[in-house]
This record gives C-alpha cells, sequence and structure tokens, in this order.
C-alpha cells in the first residue's frame, strides 16, 4: 500500500477523533515539552494545598493491585499510557489517589483514561523515574502533597499533578502524533500480514475439548474497555439463550462477578484468579508459535489439567477462532479490541492476527459494544408516567359515562365487602 494512501487514511481518521471530541468531552493526552509533561503544576483550586494522606501500595502490574486496594490507600504504580479498563478499575477500588512513576500518557496516542480516572475523583500525580519501588514499603503512611509524595516531612518525589481541564485541552496537541501512529501502525500489520501470511492463513490446530460448540451461540469475555458494562447488557441474553461463556484470561472473573461461570478459560493466565481456575472450566493455555507457554507452569503447580494451543497474536483472537472453529452459530464479542485506537492503548505494534481473525469470524460476529450503547439510552420517566395516567384516565371516564360499568363495578364491591364481612 503506498506511503500516500496510509497518511490520508490516518489523516481522516485524526480528523474523526477530533470531530469526535467537539461533542462530546475530548480523550485525554499528555503532551510534553522535552522531558516535562504539559499541564504541569497544580492550578486554580488544585493549588490550595489539598493533600490525601493513607496506607501505599505498590504493584507494577495495574490488574493485580487493583484487586487488593480499598478507600484508605494511596495506589502507586508503574504504568505507562494508563488504559481505560485500569482507569475503571482503580476509580472502583475507591482509591482517592494514584501515584504513577511512568508517565500516565505519552502522547503517542488520545488516551482518555487519566481523564476518566480524574473525572471519577481520583487524585492523578505522575512521578516519571522516581525510585518510590526502591524508597516505599508496602503498608507504610504516605501524603500526596499537591504533585508530590511525602514521608511525613521527607519528600519522596516530586512530579506533576493532573487537572481535568489541562487533560481535555490537551488533545488538541496531539493530531499529528495520532496521524503518526496511526500510520506506523497500519504499516507494522501490513508487514507483520506478509512475514505471517502462511501462519495466519492456516488457521490454529485447536486439541479436542470438552465443551460442545457446535450450532450454539458462544460469547467471549475479554478484559477491555468497557467490558463490565457490555456484560450486564448481555446477561438477559445469556439467560436466555445459554451460550458457551468463552473468557480470555481476567474474563473468567468478569464473568463470576455477575454470576456466571465460564464454560472455557483461554489465556496466558497471568490474571486469572484462583477461584476462577477453581470454576470447573475447560483450561486453554496460549503458547507462543514457537511452543514455549509460560502460563502453563502455573497451572502445572496447581496440579490442574489443562490444553495448550500455539498460535501468533493475542489471546482474545484465539478465543474467537476457537469458537469460529468449533461451529459456533453466533459469536457475541465483550470487552474485545475494536478500534485502532483501543490497540494503541495495549502497546500493539500491529494486529496482523486480529485482522485476520476479524475477517474471519465477520459473518457471524456481533461486538456487545454496540448493543450496549444502543440500548443504554434510557427512557425518561415523565412518558411512561404519562402513558399510565392517560390509560387511567380513560378507564375512569368509560365508568362515569357507562351505567352499565358503574352497576358492575358497585356489584363487585358489594360482594367484597360481604365476603370480608364489611
Amino acid at each position: 500500500m503506498p506511503d500516500i494512501v496510509l497518511r490520508e487514511c490516518s489523516d481522516a481518521v485524526a480528523t474523526s477523533l477530533q470531530a469526535e471530541a467537539v461533542a462530546r468531552p475530548p480523550a485525554a493526552l499528555a503532551a510534553h515539552d522535552g522531558d516535562r509533561v504539559r499541564g504541569d503544576r497544580v492550578r486554580g483550586e488544585g493549588a490550595r494545598g489539598d493533600e490525601i494522606t493513607g496506607t501505599a501500595r505498590l504493584g507494577r502490574r495495574t490488574k493485580d493491585l487493583v484487586k487488593r486496594l480499598g478507600p484508605t490507600d494511596i495506589a502507586i504504580l508503574d504504568h505507562a499510557d494508563l488504559d481505560r479498563v485500569s482507569a475503571e478499575e482503580l476509580a472502583a477500588a475507591g482509591v482517592r489517589a494514584v501515584v504513577n512513576v511512568a508517565r500516565s500518557s505519552s502522547g503517542r496516542f488520545p488516551n482518555p483514561g487519566p481523564l476518566d480516572l480524574v473525572r471519577a475523583g481520583v487524585v492523578l500525580v505522575d512521578v516519571p523515574g522516581a525510585s518510590l519501588f526502591d524508597d516505599v514499603e508496602d503498608g507504610e503512611t504516605v501524603t500526596v502533597r499537591n504533585g508530590s509524595l511525602w514521608r511525613e516531612t521527607t519528600l519522596l518525589a516530586e512530579g506533576v499533578r493532573h487537572l481535568e481541564d489541562d487533560l481535555k485541552l490537551l488533545f488538541d496537541a496531539q493530531r499529528d502524533r495520532v496521524a503518526d501512529a496511526l500510520a506506523a501502525f497500519a504499516e507494522n500489520t501490513l508487514e507483520h500480514i506478509r512475514e505471517e501470511s502462511g501462519l495466519l492463513a492456516s488457521g490454529i490446530d485447536f486439541p479436542p475439548l470438552r465443551t460442545r460448540f457446535r450450532d450454539r451461540h458462544a460469547v467471549v469475555v475479554a478484559r477491555g474497555p468497557g467490558y463490565k458494562s457490555d456484560l450486564r447488557i448481555v446477561r438477559p441474553y445469556i439467560r436466555d439463550f445459554r451460550p458457551v461463556l468463552v473468557a480470555v484470561d481476567g474474563g473468567a472473573d468478569a464473568l463470576l462477578e455477575v454470576g456466571l461461570a465460564p464454560d472455557v478459560i483461554v489465556g496466558d493466565f497471568d490474571s486469572v484468579s484462583d477461584r476462577a481456575l477453581a470454576s470447573g472450566a475447560e483450561l486453554l493455555v496460549h503458547a507462543y508459535p514457537d511452543g514455549r507457554s509460560p502460563g502453563a507452569a502455573r497451572l502445572q503447580q496447581a496440579g490442574l489439567a489443562f490444553e495448550t494451543v500455539s498460535a501468533t497474536g493475542i489471546s482474545e483472537d484465539v478465543a474467537l477462532q476457537l469458537a469460529h472453529d468449533r461451529g459456533a452459530a453466533l459469536i457475541v464479542a465483550v470487552g474485545t479490541h475494536f478500534d485502532v485506537v483501543e490497540f494503541l492503548e495495549r502497546n500493539r505494534d500491529g494486529m496482523a492476527s486480529t485482522f485476520v481473525t476479524r475477517l474471519k469470524v465477520g459473518d457471524i460476529l456481533v461486538d456487545a459494544k454496540g448493543v450496549s450503547r444502543l440500548v443504554s439510552r434510557k427512557m425518561a420517566l415523565w412518558p411512561l408516567l404519562a402513558l399510565g395516567g392517560a390509560g387511567t384516565g380513560a378507564v375512569v371516564v368509560a365508568i362515569l359515562v357507562s351505567p352499565t360499568l358503574r352497576n358492575v363495578i358497585e356489584l363487585s364491591i358489594r360482594s367484597l365487602a360481604d365476603a370480608l364481612g364489611l
């Protein structure tokens, strides 16, 4: 594909992203001036010296850290380009402050994660390169004061506190970087398709499983943006159709949280809880194309039976192709990566396997994101009240103008009174 085509495509997508930002609050993106983050110091209300004291909880893997966070904790993490799912989970954990030793938004793409976190009322401070994982003990008391972290009177790190207005304004500064990122993304994807065309086209050699997919619906649940709300939306469908439930790593815990049990769990098993492993689901370890499977060691230590499949790409692609390969009549995707920005959030250089997977399963694939947005438009209460009032009024009028109806109602009232001894 000529470079000019890629550039025109990326410019068009960037223009679309900017137009969407005018219609609704834009995705936040930190712009950088050299090595400094824009939005530098706390301004406005944040400059009044407000501070938050809590228990330090440290974790380099945010998806593991959120499992042990509470309202009295201050999360200290190492998460470049803080994604939306992590922001949602940090906010849901109830933490009041997050201190990141990496840049919460690097400037590669319009990243809504930091903005979502700040809008949820969580103080977000970036201290890139700070040695907090060496200087702070998990469980000790620390204080976030404006853009710095303190232990009593000792300054541990000084950085930048992100404010909502600053994060919103920074979106426009990233248009050129979005175009560059999209062009590089497209070029990388095409390169991977060329390199792996034979492997991608030949499909995946899946091992036999007990779970039957043939002519059944399948729901594939991954830990992607909005997966919790999407899962709530499709619960009535799951209740009525009883599809095969395929979880991708942490998607198994998402199913358990809403009272559902996965039939199959696919992934490297780095973010699956012990509870999910003991749920009775079949376990399918996603191994590298060369056969290495780091996730198998955990299952072996736990004495759990599992199967292994070698494949390129990400685990959600493997799950989608599993359902398709085994003859599912319809596949509903919950929390899967659906657009380029979501791919960039996950720091994927190219998504050749996802591109091919979507082509393969496209005719039977339904993404829950669209369903969620369609049905989440809530009807206002007053039309329902007006409709109910109109119906009641019509009944009253009919009774008033009809002597026969009045006689029937009076007779029914007397009979009821006699039965009750009144």
